[in-house]
C-alpha cells in the first residue's frame, strides 16, 4: 500500500478515575484528524481510529461499551468482520479504565501501541517506537487534569520524532458527565487545531485559554471590587473606552454596569460568579487588554 494513502498519526486514549473523565488527543499530517480519530462518551469510554481509519469504529465502539463490552472484545468486534483490518489502527479505553489496541499488519512503519492502566498510545509511519514508547512513559510519570496530561503526552511524541511526514493538526477530547458549558452535555473540552506549522502548540495554547473562560474560579482567590482593585477595573475600563469616572474610588453603579458590559462582550460570565467580586485572572485580562491598546492600569 503506498504511503500517499495513509496519513501518519499518533495519539492516546485515556481515563481518569479520579474525576470520571475520558479524552483523546491527537496529531496527524492530515486535515482536521481529531474530526475523524477522536470518540468519546462519558460512562462509556473512548475510541481512537486511524490509519486508513474506519470511522463506524467510533460510534460503534462506544455504543457496545456503553453495553457494558470491556475493551478487548470491542477491539475483537469491530475489527472481527471488516476487510481493511490489516490497514487499520484501532484503541479503546473502557468505562472502568481497561485499555486495549490493535495496529495492523500492514501499517505503515513504524506503527505499533502501547497500552497501560487507563490508557493506550498508537501511532503509524511515525520516526521510531520511541514516539509511542515516550508518550506511554510520559503519561504514566504525570499527574493532574486529564487533558493536560494528554497533550502533555503528545508534546513527549513530537520531541521523540513524531510523523516522519511532519505535523500538520491536533485534536483534545475530554467528556465527564454534563461537562458541557451549560451542564447540558458530556462534551467537557473539544478542541481542535486544524491546520498548522506546529499544531501541539497551538492546542496547548488553546486549553489554556479554554481554563480561563469556562473553568470555575476559586472562591477563595477573590478579589473584593473595593480599595486599589476597584481603582484599578475603573481606570482599565475608562481606558477601553467605557463611560465611567477614572477617577472615583468607589466602585459605583456605572462601574458596576460597564464592567457586566464588559464581561458579557469578552464571555467572561463563568468566571463572574460572585457580586461584588472579580476573579484575578479576568483582571489580569482586563489589564492586559487595556495595555494593548496603549493604556496602563
Amino acid at each position: 500500500m503506498s504511503d500517499t494513502l495513509q496519513p501518519a498519526t499518533f495519539s492516546i486514549v485515556a481515563y481518569d478515575p479520579e474525576v470520571d473523565e475520558w479524552g483523546v488527543a491527537v496529531q496527524s499530517k492530515f486535515l482536521a484528524a481529531a474530526a475523524v480519530v477522536s470518540w468519546a462518551r462519558a460512562g462509556a469510554g473512548a475510541v481512537a481510529t486511524q490509519a486508513r481509519a474506519n470511522m463506524s469504529y467510533g460510534p460503534d465502539g462506544l455504543r457496545l461499551m456503553a453495553k457494558g463490552i470491556n475493551a478487548g472484545q470491542v477491539i475483537a468486534k469491530l475489527t472481527e468482520n471488516d476487510e481493511g483490518t490489516p490497514d487499520r489502527q484501532l484503541a479503546v479505553v473502557d468505562a472502568q479504565g481497561q485499555s486495549a489496541a490493535f495496529t495492523g499488519e500492514e501499517c505503515l512503519d513504524w506503527a505499533g501501541h502501547r497500552t497501560g492502566e487507563g490508557y493506550s498510545c498508537q501511532g503509524n509511519i511515525l520516526a521510531g517506537p520511541e514516539v509511542v514508547q515516550d508518550m506511554a512513559d510520559d503519561f504514566e510519570s504525570s499527574d493532574g487534569r486529564l487533558a493536560d496530561r494528554l497533550v502533555s503526552a503528545l508534546q513527549a511524541g513530537q520531541r521523540a520524532g513524531g510523523d516522519r511526514r511532519g505535523q500538520q493538526s491536533a485534536g483534545l477530547l475530554v467528556v465527564r458527565e454534563e461537562g458541557s458549558y451549560g451542564g447540558t452535555t458530556d462534551r467537557y473540552i473539544d478542541l481542535r487545531v486544524d491546520d498548522h506549522n506546529r499544531p501541539i502548540d497551538e492546542l496547548r495554547r488553546l486549553l489554556q485559554l479554554h481554563y480561563l473562560y469556562f473553568e470555575k474560579p476559586d472562591p477563595d482567590a477573590l478579589l473584593p471590587l473595593e480599595g486599589e482593585v476597584a481603582q484599578q477595573v475603573v481606570q482599565c475600563l475608562s481606558a477601553l473606552g467605557y463611560q465611567v469616572d477614572a477617577q472615583q474610588d468607589l466602585f459605583d453603579e456605572q462601574a458596576r454596569s460597564a464592567l457586566d458590559e464588559w464581561v458579557a462582550q469578552e464571555n467572561f460570565e463563568m468566571r463572574m460568579t460572585e457580586p461584588g467580586c472579580i476573579d484575578p485572572d479576568v483582571l489580569k485580562y482586563l489589564r492586559r487588554q487595556a495595555a494593548a491598546d496603549g493604556n496602563s492600569c
